[in-house]
């Protein structure tokens, strides 16, 4: 029996099986509903309202409030389909699908920035226009040889020359098409040279490639002029990825034990054909154009690009299929652009670095400094490089991810409706935050949970455990069905006719998270017999990098206490490197340097990162006197509330 449910507000319907889960019916609809935990059923994240009709709801009731059960909620993933139904995605529960087109970036400074790292337009990708002399009786040698012959006229090494199937295949009509005039696009790998296609006329001024950055969260695309390195346009949008989990735990764990790998590599491909065809049809230029593409990705993304297996990535002692993928091209994972194009993926050092850390290194330039630099890149996972030109060692911590929305309440990313920036008066302990979108508020991202639970803490809503003093007289502390709150935002205030709060659970989560951060940090630089005073620059990296306030890190033990000056903030430094990879392949060699010269520090099965993880677990730390700047604020901050005496 076939039931019909038509999905609000996309006003999307679809047929499906008596007893299908509403989680599965979104997905076949195509509907973004938020999961954390990839359908599993334990993160509570997919609510929905049904407005009309039956279903079996399940375990549901265990997370929602009474009020939600009242008002219809249900959790997709645990809710069956009995009936027609009508269902509507609640504002909390909404993920901004479409992407968003950008015309271009700021090409000029990335040109500079890529040039003072020794970089030049110098890819390894290019196009040749000849004219060839037709076939005579007197000069009868074949196609293949005549291209071969002008092409060693020109300089190149035409004895290693290689031409695929799919192009000989075509050799002999295009030529005489185009009158013996044509552009060869063709692409070194090492002592070889690859005629990629064959094209009639002159189309050596339309040469376009694209830097990709396949994060866990979000996906960015860059479409590149190839002549002269200029970004003709940009794309994002959220990896369709997290319908099936907001890690890459839950994507391991979703590829291989609920066979979906062939469904997450077709997810990522599809969003990364869907922006770059749009942004070839914005700009007139044909998709087919575009020959050359460089993915940034962490390991596992990467693997998942490529259609590989990432099972062993998570198992003891996680090794990866391969650090160095292999060139490919477009056709083999369905990128809906030139079927002849070539990805080439940013090296990956270990099960849990990856190419997108090659990429930060290669921008920030730290493995060219005489000083010792930290690199960091914060976001589902908290991954770290330590060293300088002598010496690299690497290092990644399951920080989770609580940042990024998963595990806290009325967590979500940073898109609209989010709550960006919280400030709390000490003596009121009345709040004032900013809303992405200057709208109301639906949740609260991660920018704005580093600001509250350092507000919290300086006012002393909490003690250095994250406890909430329940003996502060405040209405906004108070007590809800899942144990002490404190609220953010009034029912009135926000959009989805709920208060919007912070749960002792919530904040337990994000202390956790921070400490496996700093802990991080301190175990890799103990390795190397260092502390935070050695450290000359920390570079902070990664679109969440980019919006946190060092100040308030600092506060919460999540960063070092350590001078503001020495922190610097290099912003989407995966897309960054993937982009000078592109376009120069000196760079392209120095990104596999670095890979290959990082030592991975495993972190799971370190005695000394539990022992400093525990350490962590509290505001800011158990050793206070190494977060002098926060011991001297919190001096000062005890004068304005006297319930603390």
């Amino acid at each position: 029996m076939k039931h019909k449910i038509t999905f609000l507000p996309d006003n999307v319907t679809i047929d499906v099986e008596h007893g299908t889960s509403l989680f599965k019916a979104t997905k076949a609809a195509g509907v973004y509903v938020l999961s954390s935990c990839g359908g599993k059923g334990n993160c509570g994240k997919c609510k929905v309202v049904v407005k009309s009709g039956a279903v079996e709801p399940g375990k549901s009731a265990s997370y929602l409030t009474k009020e939600e059960a009242e008002r219809g909620y249900a959790l997709a993933c645990h809710s069956h389909v009995e009936s027609d139904l009508v269902v509507e995605i609640p504002p909390e529960s909404r993920m901004q699908a479409k992407h968003k087109i950008a015309t271009g970036a700021n090409t000029d400074a990335l040109i500079k920035l890529m040039r003072e790292a020794g970089g030049c337009l110098d890819s390894r990708m290019m196009r040749v226009y000849m004219e060839l002399k037709a076939p005579t009786l007197d000069d009868n040698i074949s196609d293949f040889e005549r291209i071969r012959r002008a092409l060693d006229d020109r300089g190149f090494d035409a004895d290693h020359m290689h031409m695929n199937h799919v192009i000989l295949k075509k050799l002999a009509h295009v030529l005489r098409e185009a009158n013996w005039k044509i552009t060869l696009s063709l692409f070194s790998t090492g002592d070889v040279t690859e005629v990629l296609d064959i094209y009639g006329g002159d189309t050596t001024k339309k040469r376009f490639g694209a830097a990709v950055d396949i994060g866990t969260t979000t996906i960015v695309v860059y479409l590149v002029d190839m002549k002269n390195g200029q970004i003709v346009g940009t794309a994002s949008s959220y990896n369709a990825q997290v319908k099936c989990g907001d890690d890459v735990i839950t994507r391991i764990v979703y590829a291989t034990e609920k066979n979906g790998l062939q469904e997450l590599q077709d997810l990522a491909v599809g969003n990364i054909t869907a922006m770059l065809t749009e942004l070839a049809n914005k700009n007139a230029i044909s998709p087919t154009m575009i020959d050359y593409i460089v993915v940034a990705g962490n390991t596992t993304m990467n693997h998942l690009f490529y259609g590989i297996n990432p099972q062993f990535i998570r198992e003891e002692p996680y090794i990866p299929t391969a650090a160095f993928l292999p060139l490919i091209r477009g056709k083999n994972v369905g990128l809906g652009i030139d079927p002849q194009a070539v990805v080439y993926a940013m090296p990956n050092v270990a099960s849990y670095v990856g190419g997108d850390i090659t990429a930060g290194v290669l921008v920030s330039q730290m493995h060219k400094q005489d000083q010792v630099s930290l690199f960091i890149d914060v976001g589902t996972n908290g991954e770290m490089v330590l060293g300088n030109r002598e010496w690299l060692v690497t290092a990644a911590c399951s920080a989770g991810p609580a940042f990024e929305g998963s595990g806290i309440k009325f967590g979500m990313r940073a898109m609209e409706g989010a709550i960006e920036e919280v400030e709390i008066n000490p003596r009121t302990f009345e709040v004032n935050y900013r809303v992405i979108g200057d709208t109301k508020p639906i949740g609260i991202c991660g920018s704005g949970m580093i600001d509250a639970l350092a507000e919290m803490y300086l006012t002393g809503v909490i003690d250095q455990k994250g406890k909430i003093r329940e003996e502060i007289k405040s209405k906004r502390i108070r007590r809800g069905e899942s144990g002490l709150e404190y609220v953010l935002a009034w029912r009135v205030e926000s959009s989805i006719n709920k208060e919007i709060v912070l749960t002792e659970v919530d904040l337990d989560n994000l202390i956790r998270a921070k400490a496996a951060i700093y802990a991080g940090f301190a175990t890799l630089l103990g390795h190397m017999g260092m502390g935070f005073g050695d450290v000359d620059k920390i570079f902070i990296a990664g679109g969440f990098g980019r919006y946190i306030d060092v100040e308030r890190a600092v506060t919460i033990g999540m960063l070092p206490d350590l001078p503001v000056e020495k922190f610097q903030f290099l912003g989407n430094t995966s897309i960054m490197g993937a982009y000078y990879a592109l376009l120069c392949d000196r760079l392209r060699h120095e990104a596999e340097d670095i890979a290959r010269k990082m030592t991975y520090v495993e972190l799971s099965v370190s005695r000394n990162f539990m022992d400093e993880y525990m350490s962590a677990l509290f505001l800011p730390h158990t050793n206070l006197d190494a977060f002098p700047t926060v011991k001297k604020e919190m001096t000062r901050a005890k004068t304005w509330y006297p319930h603390e005496e």
